[in-house]
C-alpha cells in the first residue's frame, strides 16, 4: 500500500526521514531519487548526507548549522514540487559464476520452484534490475526486477558469513553483496567484481538508479577474473545508457 502526500518523520536532532510510501514499487523510488537530486542541486545549510531507499529518504544533518524541524519542513516542501530529473542511469553487465561453491543454494531454489538449475539462471540473468537503493552495509546494492517465478522467502536461519560478491535472492529483491557478512538470503552465484573499494573514488560501484545485468560466466575464468578485480581493474562492463 502507498500514498501520494509526503509524511515528515523526526529520527532525533541529527535526521529526518521524508517517507513517500509504505512498499516496493518503482514510482516511489522514482520520487525518492528525484528529491534526492533536487536536495543535492540546493545545497541547504546543515545538510550532510542524504540516504535513499525504497520508498524514502533519510537526511543527515549538522543542528549546529540548521534547526532540524525548520530544515525538514523546507525538504518537505522540496518534495512536494514537481519531480526533478535525475541523472541518466548507468548500465552494468556483470558476470556471475552461478552454482556450485559460488551459489550453493542454486540446486535448491531450482528445486523449490521446480526448475532445474539452467532455468533458474536463465530466468534470474534475463532481467534488466534497477539498483534501488544501498544499505545494510558499505555497498549492499539491492535490486528492483527479479522474475517473479524466483521470488522465495529468506532462510529460516541466516548464514553467519556469506563472501563478499554474492548474488543473492530474498523474497522479490536480489542482492549483489559487496563484503562477506551474515546472510539469510538465498545464493545463486558470485561475482569477482568488487562493488566497494575505500580507497577508490567512487567507493562504491553502484549507485541508486543504476541498471544491471547479470552475465553468466563459466566457472573457469573465475581466478583470471578475481585476479584481476583484485589488482583493480574493473570486470564489470560499463555500458552506454
Amino acid at each position: 500500500m502507498t500514498h501520494d502526500a509526503p509524511r515528515l518523520l523526526p529520527c532525533g536532532d541529527t535526521a529526518f526521514t521524508i517517507e513517500f510510501g509504505s512498499g516496493i514499487d518503482a514510482r516511489l523510488s522514482a520520487r525518492v531519487l528525484a528529491l534526492d537530486t533536487a536536495l543535492a542541486e540546493r545545497a541547504l545549510p546543515g545538510v550532510l548526507e542524504a540516504v535513499p531507499t525504497y520508498r524514502s529518504l533519510t537526511v543527515h544533518l549538522d543542528p549546529l548549522r540548521a534547526d532540524p524541524a525548520e530544515l525538514g519542513r523546507a525538504v518537505l516542501a522540496l518534495a512536494g514540487e514537481p519531480l526533478a530529473a535525475v541523472p541518466a542511469p548507468r548500465l552494468w553487465r556483470i558476470p556471475v559464476v552461478y552454482g556450485g561453491a559460488f551459489g550453493i543454494d542454486l540446486d535448491a531454489v531450482a528445486a523449490h520452484h521446480g526448475l532445474t538449475p539452467e532455468q533458474v539462471i536463465a530466468r534470474h540473468s534475463a532481467p534488466e534490475y534497477r539498483v534501488a537503493m544501498i544499505g545494510f552495509l558499505p555497498g549492499y546494492a539491492y535490486l528492483e526486477g527479479l522474475d517473479s517465478g524466483l521470488a522465495l522467502s529468506r532462510r529460516p536461519s541466516p548464514r553467519p558469513v556469506t563472501p563478499a560478491g554474492t548474488i543473492s535472492i530474498g523474497g522479490a529483491q536480489a542482492l549483489v553483496a559487496s563484503i562477506a557478512a551474515p546472510s539469510g538470503w538465498h545464493l545463486l552465484g558470485r561475482t569477482p567484481e568488487k562493488t566497494f573499494v575505500p580507497e577508490r573514488d567512487p567507493v562504491f560501484l553502484l549507485r541508486p538508479g543504476d541498471r544491471v545485468r547479470f552475465v553468466p560466466t563459466p566457472a573457469e575464468r573465475w581466478d583470471a577474473l578475481a585476479a584481476a578485480a583484485e589488482a583493480g581493474e574493473p570486470v564489470a562492463e560499463l555500458c552506454a545508457g
